[in-house]
């Protein structure tokens, strides 16, 4: 029925505290006693300690499962945060695996972040290859330059042999940030299938991820207290900013730092 969960096979401790609840009670009934303080305090602790447990492990999963079931099925329909918003300090990895806060990669530095689709996407490859005309620029001007897709490290290392970059990438594989940032989107059955004919595996590329989201391609660029001063999001995957605007929108971010 709607709203009610299936009984799992194994040891229920929801249910079996309360039976042992209910059992307390009866005997106690039964024997017409009313129960003592102290029983009334181990009564509580039989109905809410297994029940703490149980929502301790329901939670997450529930907390996941909505999170990614309430991102947009089309890339038109996301709703990316503006400039002036501070930059959310998600979970990211490194390509060793290492798991930090994006804060934590960051710094005190202001950086330019770019989000695309994985290195399975020849546009995305040919954004991260012109990028890489602009790595002595930005670095003069005191900005670096960080890419994060939805790949796990493993995926990002194999992307590297055929997109070889001077730059930091970061994994988001559990898409924690784009949906943080109103980027991401779920790519619907019928794309994926497509996709699979690509020889594209979504699942695979994140490392066994099944939220099946990516972002939207976009650029943001922070100050060094994460502070967005730029952001340009297009939902037609095929257009992204050109390198010499990228350039030109940090020089002019730098500029108006006080």
């Amino acid at each position: 029925a709607r709203g009610v969960l299936p009984r799992a096979s194994g040891p229920n401790p929801v249910a079996d505290g309360v039976s042992e609840t209910l059992l307390v009670l009866n005997t106690a009934q039964q024997e017409h006693a009313v129960p003592s303080s102290s029983t009334a305090a181990s009564l509580r602790r039989y109905l809410l300690l297994p029940a703490i447990a149980f929502l301790l492990v329901l939670l997450p999963e529930t907390i996941m499962s909505a999170t990614s079931s309430s991102a947009p099925e089309r890339a038109e329909d996301t709703h990316p945060m503006k400039p002036g918003a501070t930059m959310p300090d998600s979970a990211v990895a490194t390509l060793e695996g290492h798991k930090k806060l994006l804060s934590e990669v960051l710094g005190a530095k202001p950086a330019v972040l770019v989000f695309y689709r994985g290195g399975w996407c020849p546009y995305c490859n040919t954004q991260l290859s012109g990028l890489r005309k602009i790595i002595g620029d930005l670095n003069d001007l005191g900005v670096q330059l960080i890419a994060v897709s939805p790949d796990s490290p493993e995926s990002l290392k194999a992307g590297l042999e055929k997109t070889p970059v001077e730059y930091q990438l970061l994994s988001d594989s559990s898409a924690e940030l784009i949906q943080a940032l109103g980027i991401a989107f779920k790519v619907d059955e019928a794309t994926r299938e497509k996709y699979q004919g690509y020889g594209i595996d979504l699942e695979k590329a994140s490392g066994g991820q099944d939220h099946f989201l990516l972002p939207v391609p976009s650029v943001y660029m922070v100050d060094a207290n994460r502070i967005i001063r730029f952001q340009h999001s297009d939902p037609d995957y095929k257009v992204r900013l050109e390198e010499g605007a990228v350039l030109a929108a940090a020089k002019q971010m730098m500029q108006s730092q006080p």
